[in-house]
């Protein structure tokens, strides 16, 4: 496990001459919150969707995508926005911000700034504007040697702090919401603070990856404004720690992840990371669902600009002009062997080892190797030992670049993907709409995301030999050349779409916002 990482409102006096304010605006007075629900008559909720990253501004995996898409995909029936830390990237960028007003602290946590932006197709984006905390240099997790920032437990704390102020009316916003949706570790505490001011605005919390739990001494509650008696096994205590993913588990209406496998898995000792009895308990309740991931229009090989030429389903040609392109950009020899693809956090969850102990077997049949992503220290040095071994066939980027990784899913003929657990994954997802077969571990969403023999190849066992047997069927089907395009047209075929999400989602807001939630089963994968 690792750690990754109040009432009042007061007007701001004057406008910033900075580009991070354009213009102050003088709060107003939010009604009570009895008669608070926003909804219209269509059943169109005010959501509150609190994130630690987003694609538009920055992102390090796959919950930047999941909290750009997501809230587009869900506008056409509710009033989703976004809040967000004010991070240096967001400052930088040319997006004008609008101090709406000042949070204040509690406990060791300071106040900050509460600002607004709007993306160009409309998506409101409020921001915590605190540079102490959030204009750093690195990821919003990490500094610039990829370790944890000390005071992540305050800088996050922040974030969930801010989004309970808003939810409880206390930002003087003339939006309010009707529930919060709260994504992983990052924002646990929001729903606890809620549930501690004794505040009865319901939550969604969603796991996107349990492994990662925000745990910190327990010394620390008292900087975080955790009351002393939550400290137990029943909330936020977790092995004599303090756990913030618990808080967001034990505090929310209503838990979800997505896909329905891992929904599944986590509930077992095996996948949930000690937590599996309070997550059984709350599926027992009918308050644990699987609502699966998906990928937005622009994922499209026959529009995205950042290939090296489009192309459409049986346009080989121009996926060979990818394929070549990705070659010549990490120097590897001209070939007419297969293309494997790794794109990719360098972590120990994502089977790296197996990768590496495969790569001999793999180049010695005649493929080649490219692999992007940015992780763990020992992870990426292991990479640039292995492309020095073998020039010409295995190349690799440490860092990302999403214009590299489109093209990576475009010229490559596989995905390597044997992730030891996988809540859903959205780069099998990328990889088949491109054309290019992923080869995985049967987990998570992976299990549900990639028909074995048809659109991918699945291996059961985390094992080198298993892994091999399932790149061995893999380059098989590739010499089979009819097989291989018939299973590349099947693979762009699968349409796993956000729109798939819209409905199950609003039907759970439905339940959780009006206290109407019945016992119902995990949701099916599509």
């Amino acid at each position: 496990m690792v750690s990754e990482a109040l009432h009042d409102v007061f007007p701001v006096e004057a406008a910033k001459k900075s580009r991070r304010a354009s213009r102050v605006v003088m709060p107003r007075q939010r009604r009570a919150l009895n008669g608070r629900i926003g909804k219209d008559s269509d059943g169109c909720f005010h959501v509150l969707l609190v994130t630690s990253e987003i694609a538009d501004f920055v992102k390090v995996g796959g919950l930047g995508d999941v909290s750009s898409a997501l809230p587009r995909a869900l506008a056409s029936r509710h009033d989703v926005r976004i809040l967000i830390p004010a991070y240096r990237e967001m400052i930088a960028s040319d997006h004008e911000i609008e101090i709406l007003g000042k949070l204040p602290g509690h406990a060791d946590i300071p106040p900050c700034e509460l600002g607004k932006t709007i993306c160009s197709d409309g998506l409101t984006v409020y921001l915590l504007v605190c540079p102490e905390l959030f204009e750093r240099e690195g990821s919003p997790y990490c500094d610039e040697t990829g370790v944890g920032w000390e005071d992540n437990d305050i800088r996050f704390a922040r974030l969930s702090l801010a989004a309970a102020q808003i939810a409880s009316g206390q930002a003087g916003l003339d939006w309010q919401p009707d529930l919060l949706h709260l994504n992983d570790w990052t924002c646990g505490l929001a729903a606890g603070y809620l549930h501690w001011w004794g505040h009865d605005v319901p939550s969604v919390f969603t796991i996107h990856n349990l492994a990662y739990q925000g745990l910190y001494d327990v010394s620390r509650c008292q900087a975080l404004g955790i009351p002393a008696d939550a400290f137990n096994m029943h909330e936020v205590e977790y092995f004599g720690q303090l756990s913030l993913m618990k808080a967001g588990l034990v505090y929310a209406s209503h838990i979800t992840t997505v896909s329905a496998t891992y929904a599944r898995e986590i509930t077992t000792p095996q996948f949930g990371c000690g937590l599996n009895g309070l997550l059984t308990q709350r599926a027992e309740k009918g308050q644990l669902s699987g609502i699966p991931n998906g990928i937005d229009d622009s994922w499209d090989p026959r529009t995205d600009t950042h290939l090296a030429q489009a192309f459409a389903m049986n346009d080989w040609r121009g996926k060979r002009a990818n394929a070549e392109h990705v070659r010549r950009m990490f120097g590897l020899g001209v070939s007419n062997g297969p293309l494997f693809a790794v794109v990719s956090r360098l972590v120990h969850q994502k089977g790296l080892d197996l990768t590496i102990g495969a790569a001999e077997s793999i180049v010695r049949a005649g493929g080649q190797i490219v692999f992007i992503g940015r992780g763990e220290m020992p992870v990426e040095k292991a990479l640039c030992n292995l492309a020095a071994r073998f020039p010409g066939s295995i190349g690799v980027n440490i860092g990302f670049d999403e214009g590299e990784a489109r093209c990576m899913y475009a010229g490559s003929d596989f995905l390597l993907m044997p992730s030891r657990f996988e809540p859903c994954g959205l780069s099998q997802m990328y990889a088949q709409r491109f054309g290019s077969l992923p080869i995985a571990h049967r987990t998570g969403g992976l299990a549900d995301t990639i028909e074995d023999g048809v659109t991918g190849f699945l291996f059961d066992e985390m094992t080198l030999e298993s892994y091999i047997h399932a790149i061995q069927r893999a380059m098989t089907v590739f010499q089979a050349t009819d097989l291989f395009y018939a299973m590349r047209r099947a693979a762009m075929a699968g349409r796993y779409h956000w729109r798939q999400s819209i409905e199950p989602y609003s039907q759970l807001y439905r339940k959780v916002v009006t206290g109407k939630e019945k016992q119902h089963t995990y949701a099916v994968a599509p």
